[in-house]
C-alpha cells in the first residue's frame, strides 16, 4: 500500500509539475527544477498526510490529495512576476500631499 501511495504520488507531482511548465514556463525557472520540486513537493505532501492520519486509516485518496495540495504549494512558490508594462504611481510613497 505505502509503494502504491509513493508511486502514485511522484506520478501525480510529475503530471502537475509538466502542466505547470506547459503552461506558465515564460515564470518559471528551468524546467528540471521545476519537476524536480513538484515530485519532492508531492512526495512530502504524501508523506505529511500519511503521517498525519494515522496508522489506522489507510486511504489512498486521501493521500493523493494531499499530495496534489503540497505540490501545488511548492510549485506556486517558484513562480515569478509577469512581464510587463508596469504603472507608476501617481505619488512617491509616504509623501503628503503638497498645496500649491
Amino acid at each position: 500500500m505505502v509503494l502504491m501511495e509513493v508511486l502514485g504520488s511522484a506520478l501525480l507531482g510529475l503530471a502537475l509539475s509538466a502542466a505547470a511548465v506547459r503552461v506558465l514556463a515564460s515564470r518559471l525557472p528551468s524546467r528540471r527544477t521545476v519537476l524536480v520540486s513538484g515530485v519532492a513537493g508531492a512526495l512530502f505532501g504524501a508523506y505529511l498526510t500519511h503521517f498525519a492520519l494515522g496508522p489506522g486509516h489507510n486511504t489512498l485518496m486521501a493521500t493523493f490529495v494531499g499530495a496534489v495540495l503540497v505540490s501545488a504549494v511548492v510549485l506556486s512558490l517558484l513562480l515569478r512576476p509577469a512581464h510587463g508594462p508596469r504603472r507608476r504611481p501617481h505619488r512617491t510613497p509616504f509623501s503628503l500631499p503638497s498645496r500649491g
